[in-house]
C-alpha cells in the first residue's frame, strides 16, 4: 500500500534537477467558460514549481462538480489517483519513482514456520514493484535466496516473477 506520493521524474527548467515531489496543490483558472487546471509539483533541489496539466480549455459544463471540488480543496487522494492515470502522464512527458513510497502489510509472521505458503498479493495502488523484492520482504529473505527457490521450483507463481509487477498476483513457496 502507498505511503506517500511517489517521486516524479521530469527535468527541471531552473536547475537541471530530475525529480520533482507533489504536494497535492492544484491550480484552477477559468477564462469565460474555460477552465484550465495543474497539479503543482516542487522541485526536489531548487524548489520551484511545476505545473502538470490535468486538462486544458475544458468547457465548464464538462468538467465533474465533484472534481472540481476535489481540486479547489487540494485533496491528496486526488493527487494520486491523477498521478497514476497514464493519460495525465503521457500528456506531461513524466514518470514516477516510487521508491520509499510504499509498504508491505503481511498480517503477521505466524505464517513464515510453515513448510507450505500459499500467498495471495493485493495492491491498494498500481504500485509497480518488484515481486522478488517484495517476496524477500514479506518472507523475511534475500533477493538471492529467493532467486534461488525459483530457479530450485519451490517458489511458483501463475504470474512471471522476473521484472514489475503492479497487479495482483498468487506464489507457493515450499520450503
Amino acid at each position: 500500500m502507498p505511503t506517500c506520493l511517489p517521486t516524479v521524474l521530469r527535468r527541471c527548467h531552473a536547475c537541471a534537477s530530475d525529480r520533482f515531489r507533489a504536494n497535492g496543490k492544484f491550480r484552477v483558472n477559468a477564462n469565460h467558460k474555460l477552465l484550465d487546471a495543474w497539479l503543482l509539483v516542487l522541485c526536489s533541489a531548487c524548489g520551484d514549481t511545476a505545473k502538470l496539466t490535468v486538462f486544458e480549455r475544458a468547457n465548464v459544463r464538462s468538467v465533474r462538480p465533484e472534481l472540481l471540488d476535489r481540486m479547489h480543496d487540494n485533496d491528496p487522494g486526488l493527487a494520486a489517483e491523477l498521478l497514476q492515470d497514464p493519460v495525465v502522464r503521457r500528456r506531461n512527458r513524466i514518470a514516477l519513482d516510487w521508491d520509499n513510497a510504499w509498504r508491505l502489510d503481511t498480517g503477521g509472521s505466524d505464517h513464515l514456520g510453515r513448510e507450505v505458503i500459499d500467498v495471495s498479493v493485493r495492491f491498494a495502488a498500481r504500485i509497480p514493484v518488484r515481486p522478488v523484492r517484495l517476496i524477500a520482504d514479506g518472507c523475511g529473505l534475500s533477493r538471492a535466496e529467493v532467486e534461488r527457490l525459483m530457479a530450485e521450483g519451490k517458489l511458483v507463481s501463475a504470474a512471471r516473477l522476473s521484472g514489475k509487477l503492479s497487479g495482483d498476483f498468487t506464489f507457493m513457496l515450499k520450503r
